[in-house]
C-alpha cells in the first residue's frame, strides 16, 4: 500500500506534462501536412512509378538475353524409313545368300556342262584316231592300262570333278542390315532442348530514343502534379492556421468583452442601489451580458472545430491538443511577401503550366514513336543451341556438345491499312490541343495573378484601415469610461462605446487573417510554393 501511495506521488506531478498541448509553428504545421497528406503521397508515388517507368524505357537500349530449357516425352518412336523397308534391311543377308547360292549353282552347272562335252570331243577323237590304225588300235584293245584308262574315263562324272562353294554371307549381311535400321529408327522418347538468346538492336526507326524521350518528360509530368498538389496543401494549411489565429484572438476579445460588461453591470447595480439609475438600465446591461457569454462560447466552439480541422490537415488525431506559436497574438503578423514576378516567371513556375507544356511535348514524341512503327527494324542476334538426341555425328544421345548461330533480323512494314499513319495524325492532334490548352491557361493565369495582387492590396488597405478604427475605438471607449465613471455619460454612450471597441478588434484580426490568407494565395498564383521553393 505504501509503494502504491509513493507510485502515485512520484507520478502525479508528470501528469499535467503529460497532459500539455502540443505547440506548433506554422512551419511545423506545414512539414506535418507534407508528410502525412495522402494526396502528396500518392502523388510522390506517381513519381516513383515514372521513374521506373523511365528506367525500363532506358533498358531498350541494352541486349536482351534469354536462357530457355525444355523436355518434352513422345509416347511414339519416328522411323526414318517404313517397316516394309526395314524388314528388307534387316533380311538383306538371306536375300543375298540365296542369290549367291544361285549364282554358284549356275557356275557349277556351266562348268560341268563344258566339261562333259571336252571329254566326250576327246573320246571321240580317241576312238576315230584308233579305229584309222588297226595296228595301234590292236595295241590299245590288248594294253592292260589303256584298258584301265578307258574304263576310267567311261565311268568319269564331269560334274563332280569342280564343285564350287558359295560363302556364308547370311548372318553378317543380317547383322549389318539390323544395325542400320536401328540407326534409321533413332530413340526420339525424350527430347531435351536448350538455348541462350541475345537479341541487340540496332535500328527501331526511332522509337527508343523517344520513348525514353517520353518517360523522362512522364517524369517531370509527375513531379508537377506534385508541385500542383504540393501547393494546395500549403494553401489549405496556412488557411486553417490563420483561422484558429483570428478566432483564439475573437475569444480572447469575447472574454475581455465580457469583463467590460460584467464590470460596467457592477457599476450599475451599485448606481440602482443608490437611485442614480434604474432598473432599465441594468436589465439592458444583463441583456449585453449574456449576449457576450453566448459570442464568447461560439468562439471557443468555432476554435474546437478549427483545430480538429487543423489536425486532420496534418494528420494528428482530431481530439489532439495543440497550441499555435501565434495563437496568443493579439494582432496578426504581417504576412512576407517578396517582390512581385514577371508573367514569363509566373508561367514558367506554374505547375499547371508545366504540365500542359509536358503533355504537349508528351504526344509530339508520342507520334514520332507512331510514325517509328512504320519504319524499318534491324536487330542482331545471337543463339547458343544444346539438344538431346543430337545430329551433329549422326542422331545420338548424348549431350555432344552445341551450336553457335548469329545473324541479323530486318523487319519492313509494308502496309497495315493506314493505321500508323492515322495513329501519327491523332497524336499531332493531341498535341495541339494540350499547347491550345497551354495557352489558354496563361490567359487564365494572368486574371488570376492580377486578382490575387488586386485582393492582396484591398486586405492591405482593409487592414491600415482597420488598425486606425481600432485606435478610435479605443481612444473613445477610454473616454466613454471616463465619462461614465464621472456621471456624466450614459450607460447607452458606454454600451456603443464598448460594442464599437470589439467590433474594431474583430475587424481588425479579420483584415489581418484575410491579409495573411490573401498572401497565400497569392504566392501560390505567382508559383512560389513548390516544394523546391520552400
Amino acid at each position: 500500500m505504501k509503494r502504491l501511495i509513493l507510485m502515485l506521488t512520484l507520478l502525479t506531478p508528470a501528469l499535467p506534462l503529460l497532459a500539455q498541448p502540443q505547440r506548433l509553428t506554422l512551419d511545423d504545421c506545414r512539414d506535418m501536412a507534407v508528410r502525412t497528406n495522402k494526396a502528396l503521397d500518392q502523388a510522390r508515388t506517381e513519381i516513383e512509378m515514372a521513374g521506373y517507368d523511365r528506367k525500363i524505357a532506358l533498358a531498350n537500349y541494352f541486349p536482351k538475353i534469354s536462357a530457355t530449357g525444355t523436355y518434352q516425352y513422345n509416347n511414339r518412336d519416328i522411323a526414318l524409313i517404313s517397316d516394309s523397308q526395314s524388314a528388307m534391311l534387316r533380311g538383306a543377308g538371306d536375300l543375298m545368300q540365296a542369290q549367291l547360292d544361285g549364282a554358284v549353282s549356275a557356275m557349277n552347272q556351266q562348268i560341268s556342262g563344258a566339261l562333259t562335252q571336252a571329254m566326250t570331243g576327246s573320246m571321240t577323237q580317241l576312238m576315230t584316231a584308233i579305229q584309222s590304225n588297226p595296228l595301234l588300235a590292236l595295241d590299245y584293245m590288248t594294253s592292260p592300262m589303256w584298258q584301265t584308262v578307258l574304263g576310267m574315263l567311261q565311268q568319269a562324272d564331269p560334274s563332280a570333278l569342280v564343285q564350287l562353294q558359295a560363302p556364308d554371307i547370311a548372318g553378317p549381311v543380317n547383322a549389318i542390315g539390323a544395325d542400320i535400321d536401328q540407326a534409321l529408327h533413332p530413340d526420339m522418347h525424350n527430347i531435351w532442348l536448350g538455348a541462350v538468346s541475345v537479341e541487340q538492336p540496332l535500328f527501331a526507326g526511332g522509337k527508343i530514343i523517344y520513348s525514353n524521350k517520353m518517360a523522362a518528360l512522364s517524369e517531370d509530368l509527375a513531379k508537377a502534379g506534385y508541385d500542383q498538389e504540393y501547393a494546395q496543401v500549403l494553401v489549405d494549411v496556412e488557411q486553417a492556421y490563420w483561422q484558429i489565429v483570428s478566432i483564439a484572438g475573437k475569444k480572447r476579445l469575447a472574454d475581455a468583452y465580457v469583463d467590460l460588461l460584467q464590470t460596467l453591470q457592477n457599476n450599475v447595480k451599485a448606481s440602482v442601489a443608490t437611485g442614480v439609475l434604474t432598473e432599465s438600465d441594468a436589465l439592458q446591461i444583463k441583456v449585453k451580458v449574456n449576449e457576450a457569454e453566448m459570442l464568447r462560447t461560439k468562439a471557443a466552439n468555432g476554435l474546437t472545430l478549427s483545430k480538429m480541422l487543423l489536425c486532420q490537415r496534418i494528420g494528428l488525431p482530431l481530439e489532439s491538443e495543440i497550441v499555435l506559436a501565434d495563437e496568443d497574438q493579439d494582432i496578426v503578423p504581417l504576412p512576407q511577401c517578396g517582390p512581385g514576378k514577371s508573367l514569363e516567371d509566373i508561367w514558367a513556375d506554374r505547375p499547371e503550366t508545366r504540365r500542359l507544356e509536358l503533355a504537349a511535348q508528351i504526344y509530339d514524341a508520342k507520334a514520332k514513336v507512331t510514325r517509328g512503327d512504320g519504319l524499318p527494324t534491324v536487330a542482331l542476334t545471337a543463339n547458343y543451341l544444346i539438344s538431346n538426341p543430337n545430329a551433329f555425328n549422326g542422331i545420338q544421345n548424348t549431350w555432344n556438345g552445341g551450336m553457335f548461330c548469329a545473324g541479323v533480323v530486318v523487319n519492313i512494314p509494308l502496309f497495315h491499312g493506314l493505321e500508323n499513319t492515322n495513329r501519327y495524325r491523332k497524336a499531332k492532334a493531341e498535341a495541339s490541343l494540350y499547347r491550345s490548352q497551354l495557352e489558354n491557361a496563361k490567359e487564365m493565369i494572368e486574371l488570376q495573378v492580377t486578382r490575387e495582387r488586386k485582393t492582396y492590396d484591398e486586405a492591405m488597405e482593409k487592414l491600415s484601415m482597420a488598425e486606425s478604427n481600432l485606435e478610435s475605438a479605443e481612444e473613445n471607449l477610454r473616454a466613454a469610461t471616463v465619462g461614465f465613471e464621472a456621471g456624466v455619460i450614459t450607460t447607452d454612450t458606454v454600451l456603443g462605446a464598448q460594442t464599437a471597441w470589439l467590433s474594431a478588434n474583430i475587424d481588425c484580426l479579420d483584415a489581418g487573417t484575410e491579409l495573411q490568407i490573401a498572401a497565400a494565395a497569392l504566392r501560390q498564383a505567382e508559383g512560389d510554393m513548390n516544394h523546391e521553393n520552400k
